[in-house]
C-alpha cells in the first residue's frame, strides 16, 4: 500500500479502528436536539405571551427573531473558536450558556427578562451547530455523509419541526414556563455526559482573532435583521428612516467585512468558499428553505388560532404529522443522496414544494384542517428532501482545511435568512390585514380582523410560491459534488501507482 493511500485512508477518523464515533455522536446529537428545539419551541406560545405581559405581536416576535439574530452573530465566530478550543471543552461551554439561559426564561418576572435570557440560549446555539457539522466533517468520509447527515438531520430537522407540537400540548397543561422547565433537566445530562465521553477531533491552530473583523460582521448582520424586523412596526414599513438606515448599515459594513476577509492571512470567515459552485448553490437553496420552514412554522399556528379559532394544543396536533414526516424521513433522504446524488431528489421536492406554496395561498375562513394537515405533510417532506441533501453536498466539494468556515458561514446564514423571513412576511401578512381592516366600516370587529388576516396569509404564500419557484430552477444546475483535496489525493495515488 503506498503512503498516499494510507494517508488518505486514515484520514477521516471514522475509518480508524482505534477511534470510536459512537461517543462523539451521542454526546453532539443530545445538546443540539434540545438546543434546536428552542428555535421553534416559542411559536405557538406567543400569542399566550401576548397576552400574559400585555404586548403587541411585533414586541413578542423578538422571541424568535431576536433568537436567530444573535445565532447570526455568533455563528461567523465559531470558525475562529473551533480552530482555537478543544471539541470537548467547546461543547460542555456552550452548553452551559444554553442552561443558563434557559434558567433565567424559567424564572423571568417580566418580558425583558424573559427575551434577555432567550437571547443567551442563542449565544449557546449559534455556536453549538457548527460544532456538530465541522465534526462530522472530519469524522466521515464524503461517500458516508449522506446517510450521517440524514441521521444528524433526524435532530436538526425534526427538534425544529416538532417545537410548536410540543408547545402547544406544555401550553395547553402545563403553562409557558414549562417550556423551559422541562429542558433544563435535560441540557444538564447533555453536559454530563459531555463531560464523561466526548472526546477531541481536529486540529487546535489558535488563529488570530481579528476583532474588526466581528465588529462588522455584528454590525452586518445585526442591522440587516434588525431593519427587516422593525419594517413591520409602523405604517411606513421599509420607509422609515430607522428602518432603511439600518439596512443600508447592514450592507455597507458587510461589504467592507468581505473586502477585508479577503485581504487577511487569517481571516475570521474566509468567504472564498463562494468559489466552489456547489457551495453557492447549496447555500442558494438553504436559503430559501429555511425562509420558507421558519415562515410557515410562525404564520401557520397563528392562523388556526386566529381565523379557524382552534385551541393552540390543536394547531400543535396539527402540524404534528409534517413533523414527525419531516423527521423520520431526513435519514432515507440521507442515504437516497448517498446512492442517487442530489438532483433525483432536490428536483422533485423544490416543484412539489412550489405546488404547496401555491396550495397554502388558496387557504380562507373556513378551511378544513385536514387541508392544513396534507399541505404540511408535503411541505415537510419536500423540505426533507432538500435542506439536508443540499447542505451536504455543498460542504462536500470544500476542501478540509475549509470546513470551519463552510459550515460556520451556511450556519450564519441559517439564522439570518429565519429572522429575516419571520420578519418580512409577518410584516407583509400585518400590512395587508391593516390595508383590508382600512377598507371597513369596523376595524374593530373579530369577523374583520380575522379575514384581514386571511388575506395577508394568502399574499403571504403567494410570494413565498414565486420564491419557491426559483430554488426549484437553481435545483436544475445542481451536480453531484466532490472535495478538491480528495481529487488530489486520488490522482496523486493513481499517478504513482
Amino acid at each position: 500500500m503506498s503512503e498516499e493511500h494510507t494517508e488518505e485512508h486514515y484520514e477521516f477518523l471514522a475509518d480508524d479502528p482505534n477511534f470510536n464515533v459512537m461517543p462523539v455522536m451521542i454526546s453532539l446529537i443530545i445538546g443540539a436536539f434540545f438546543a434546536i428545539l428552542n428555535e421553534t419551541l416559542l411559536n405557538i406560545a406567543l400569542t399566550t405571551l401576548m397576552e400574559q405581559f400585555s404586548i403587541s405581536a411585533p414586541t413578542v416576535q423578538w422571541m424568535a427573531t431576536g433568537f436567530m439574530l444573535v445565532m447570526g452573530i455568533m455563528t461567523p465566530i465559531s470558525a475562529v473558536l473551533l480552530q482555537s478550543f478543544p471539541t470537548r471543552k467547546m461543547f460542555i461551554g456552550t452548553m452551559t450558556v444554553f442552561t443558563i439561559g434557559t434558567t433565567i426564561c424559567a424564572l423571568a418576572p417580566t418580558f425583558p427578562i424573559l427575551l434577555a435570557g432567550r437571547l443567551l440560549q442563542a449565544v449557546g446555539t449559534g455556536i453549538l451547530i457548527p460544532i456538530i457539522f465541522n465534526t462530522f466533517l472530519l469524522l466521515f468520509p464524503p461517500d458516508r455523509r449522506g446517510s450521517v447527515m440524514g441521521t444528524v438531520g433526524l435532530v436538526i430537522m425534526f427538534a425544529p419541526a416538532i417545537g410548536p407540537t410540543l408547545s402547544g400540548i406544555i401550553v395547553e397543561h402545563l403553562g409557558w414556563r414549562y417550556l423551559f422547565i422541562t429542558v433544563i433537566p435535560f441540557a444538564l445530562f447533555s453536559i454530563a455526559f459531555g463531560y464523561k465521553f466526548l472526546k477531541n477531533v481536529g486540529e487546535v491552530t489558535k488563529p488570530k482573532i481579528d476583532v474588526f473583523s466581528i465588529l462588522l460582521s455584528t454590525l452586518g448582520f445585526g442591522g440587516i435583521v434588525l431593519g427587516f424586523s422593525l419594517a413591520g412596526e409602523g405604517e411606513a414599513g421599509f420607509l422609515t428612516p430607522r428602518v432603511y438606515l439600518l439596512i443600508i448599515t447592514g450592507v455597507i459594513s458587510l461589504i467592507f467585512f468581505t473586502l477585508r476577509q479577503l485581504k487577511l492571512p487569517e481571516p475570521l470567515l474566509d468567504v472564498r468558499v463562494f468559489k466552489y459552485p456547489m457551495f453557492t448553490l447549496a447555500v442558494s437553496l438553504f436559503l430559501i428553505i429555511i425562509m420558507t420552514m421558519f415562515s410557515s412554522e410562525i404564520i401557520l399556528p397563528m392562523y388556526m388560532q386566529g381565523p379557524l379559532g382552534i385551541q393552540a394544543a390543536t394547531a400543535g396536533l396539527v402540524l404534528l404529522p409534517g413533523a414527525l414526516l419531516n423527521g423520520l424521513m431526513s435519514p432515507v433522504m440521507g442515504k437516497l443522496f448517498d446512492r442517487f446524488g442530489p438532483r433525483k431528489l432536490m428536483i422533485p421536492a423544490t416543484f412539489t414544494l412550489s405546488i404547496i406554496m401555491f396550495a397554502l395561498s388558496r387557504v380562507g375562513m373556513d378551511t378544513p384542517l385536514w387541508y392544513i394537515i396534507v399541505c404540511y405533510l408535503f411541505l415537510m417532506l419536500s423540505i426533507s428532501a432538500v435542506m439536508m441533501p443540499a447542505q451536504t453536498n455543498g460542504l462536500n466539494q470544500l476542501p478540509k482545511s475549509l470546513y470551519p468556515h463552510g459550515t460556520a458561514i451556511m450556519n450564519t446564514l441559517q439564522p439570518v435568512s429565519g429572522a429575516m423571513g419571520v420578519a418580512v412576511f409577518i410584516a407583509i401578512m400585518t400590512s395587508r390585514q391593516q390595508a383590508y381592516l382600512s377598507n371597513t366600516s369596523n376595524p374593530n370587529s373579530p369577523t374583520n380582523i380575522n379575514e384581514g388576516m386571511v388575506a395577508g396569509v394568502e399574499l403571504v404564500y403567494l410570494i413565498v410560491f414565486a420564491v419557491v419557484a426559483i430554488g426549484f430552477v437553481l435545483t436544475l444546475f445542481v451536480k453531484r459534488a466532490t472535495p478538491e483535496d480528495i481529487q488530489t489525493n486520488q490522482s496523486e495515488a493513481e499517478t504513482g501507482s
